[in-house]
């Protein structure tokens, strides 16, 4: 289909969708409630870039110098730290949920006994606020009196305390995240499961196909949606990771976001560069969103 044609498609679809007294009376009433998302969801990213280019201060905007903060940005220790730490935390701790979720999945969505009383149970570990899991995970990690700690360096895996060690700080935030939010993978993959007719497994069975081949042949193309809304939303829940940081470490453990609340909030001496930090995480959220839309297939409509 031509350029052209597309545009008096979409030109026709608009037409059709005002044309409609009922439709065009909708959008007039949903209106002012979407001016003011935008009004409230734009404004400050505007505002982020605007001082991003400007040598701003807490008090004022200063004077304009264009991606000089960026490029100071990306000098910054922490900052690099903080982006390495999000990318391998976001990667490991997705894929790893994903894989055990559809497992878990899998599991209770077959008929069996107790079927109930296992799926709530499965979703107790979301349940619990972050920092109070993070907290608790802790506890667990200290040196002196954490059972994990303890049994791993008499098992002889590590032989330093966990919370002393910024690299066994970040697996450890990654088990716990892994821990926390797989329930949450588990539950959106199982709602894809539930649609998915059960005389199609039937008439594979019927043409002699195993379980293997019916898992990829069946289940994995018509789970494809919900894998991608599942594993975009884990993806970006986990890319804007701050609280569980912070409470695991004490403030010791860098992301992109702790990076931005301190140059913001804490110090104000890199005022300008958390700004080019925030911008930051906002566009890379933004591109991973629609990688997954148009370079995965995700639909957005039943049209589409």
């Amino acid at each position: 289909m031509t350029t052209q044609a597309k545009r008096k498609r979409r030109g026709g679809v608009l037409r059709e969708e005002f044309s409609n007294p009922e439709r065009r009376l909708a959008y007039y009433m949903v209106l002012p409630a979407l001016l003011i998302i935008l009004v409230v969801a734009f404004f400050p990213v505007v505002s982020s870039i605007w001082l991003s280019l400007h040598q701003a201060t807490v008090t004022n905007t200063g004077a304009f110098v264009g991606l000089e903060n960026y490029v100071e940005m990306f000098q910054n220790d922490d900052f690099v730290e903080g982006l390495s730490n999000t990318v391998i935390f976001t990667v490991v701790s997705v894929g790893l949920e994903f894989v055990i979720g559809l497992a878990i999945a899998l599991a209770i969505n077959r008929a069996f006994r107790g079927r109930g009383l296992v799926r709530a149970a499965v979703l107790v570990p979301w349940a619990f606020p972050t920092v109070i899991s993070a907290v608790m995970w802790r506890l667990m990690f200290q040196d002196q009196v954490g059972i994990i700690n303890y049994v791993a360096n008499a098992l002889g895996i590590i032989s330093q305390p966990i919370l002393s060690d910024r690299t066994l700080l970040l697996i450890a935030a990654i088990l716990v995240d892994v821990w926390k939010t797989t329930p949450f993978m588990a539950l959106l993959l199982l709602a894809g499961l539930q649609v998915i007719p059960g005389d199609v497994y039937e008439a594979a069975k019927v043409d002699g196909a195993n379980v293997l081949q019916r898992f990829f042949s069946i289940t994995l193309p018509l789970l494809k949606p919900a894998i991608l809304v599942a594993v975009l939303f884990r993806t970006l829940d986990a890319y804007r990771v701050y609280d569980l940081f912070w409470a695991m470490s004490n403030r010791e453990l860098e992301s992109l976001s702790t990076f931005v609340y301190k140059a913001v909030r804490v110090s104000q001496l890199l005022f300008a560069q958390g700004n080019a930090a925030a911008v930051f995480v906002f566009v890379t959220s933004f591109l991973i969103a629609l990688l997954f839309i148009k370079g995965f297939g995700m639909q957005t409509s039943a049209g589409d």
